[in-house]
């Protein structure tokens, strides 16, 4: 990478944090955006491409079942929404 783009990647994601909690954030987003969404947003233009409808949504509803399990920043993690969606009809028992 050239610097400018690292400079830009920095201002983006980190350039005006102010805490650590801030910059962890900033770095998370900066991992995740290329990995997650990125991925996702090209697999929907193939989708849109070919005709087909298509919507994106965004997950950050922290379930109650993370509470001391997961670290408080986490809003949702990857899949979290699955029994929010399906109501949790393959969980049986104080689960």
């Amino acid at each position: 990478m050239t610097s400018e783009v690292v400079d830009r990647v920095y201002k983006e994601y980190i350039g005006s944090a102010e805490t650590r909690a801030q910059v962890r954030d900033g770095l998370l987003d900066a991992i995740g955006d290329p990995l997650f969404a990125l991925s996702a947003i090209e697999v929907a233009r193939f989708h849109r491409d070919a005709g087909n409808p298509v919507y994106l949504y965004e997950f950050q509803h922290r379930p109650s079942s993370a509470a001391g399990v997961v670290p408080e920043f986490v809003k949702a993690d990857h899949g979290d929404e699955i029994a929010f969606v399906f109501g949790k009809p393959f969980l049986a028992g104080d689960v």
